[in-house]
């Protein structure tokens, strides 16, 4: 007889309003970080990075370059991932680009000092990802690709995220300052670590 205490828990799968409330609360979260990082002039990391950075260097429009950067990872999605997990993510980049927009008038902040922006910004970030993982939902662009490189290839998301994060930061060399370049790479470190450390096969079982 097998020991119970040995056996596999059985996975439960999300109900649609816990689907709702992660997404709602992961995007908000994502949001407020995003606003801490800008009001310390902070660059995030993934496609949202890119396409601000592209944005300093050719003086496009960061939403136009963001939309067009993430075209070919909603196709990756749409055909490796299904078309629900598409629709999630398409949901939560809206929602995202929505509640950034609304934050600044909710919230006011007269004076923050960097290295908080940075640690915690990047904790929101980073937890406001994990709710959106845990529930089969990117944020576009390098989320779709992580998640589906963990789930096919057994590479870990946050240290993918991590490397191409770096990669972005490190052109950015040549756009921020010293002290901002290092704020943001411990940002990305903060983020994409707590995605290593709990996004992984076997550490929690939900399914949507």
């Amino acid at each position: 007889m097998v020991d119970a205490a040995l056996s596999p828990a059985p996975v439960e799968r999300h109900r649609l309003y816990e689907d709702a409330l992660a997404m709602l609360l992961g995007t908000l979260f994502i949001a407020l970080g995003m606003m801490l990082y800008t009001k310390t002039t902070l660059l995030t990391g993934g496609v949202a990075g890119a396409a601000l950075l592209l944005s300093y260097v050719t003086r496009l429009e960061f939403g136009t370059l963001f939309f067009l950067v993430n075209i070919p990872f909603y196709a990756l999605a749409w055909k490796r991932l299904g078309w629900m997990f598409t629709l999630r993510t398409v949901i939560a980049v809206g929602l995202v680009t929505l509640f950034s927009r609304l934050t600044g008038d909710w919230i006011h902040i007269d004076h923050i000092h960097p290295v908080y922006a940075t640690v915690i910004g990047g904790g929101l970030f980073g937890t406001g990802l994990l709710m959106l993982f845990r529930h089969r939902t990117g944020l576009g662009g390098i989320n779709i690709l992580a998640i589906y490189l963990q789930e096919r290839h057994g590479v870990r998301a946050g240290y993918f995220q991590l490397g191409v994060d770096l990669a972005i930061l490190a052109a950015a060399f040549f756009v921020l300052a010293p002290d901002q370049l290092v704020l943001s790479v411990v940002g990305a470190a903060i983020v994409n670590l707590l995605l290593a450390i709990n996004h992984k096969p076997g550490r929690y079982l939900g399914v949507s």
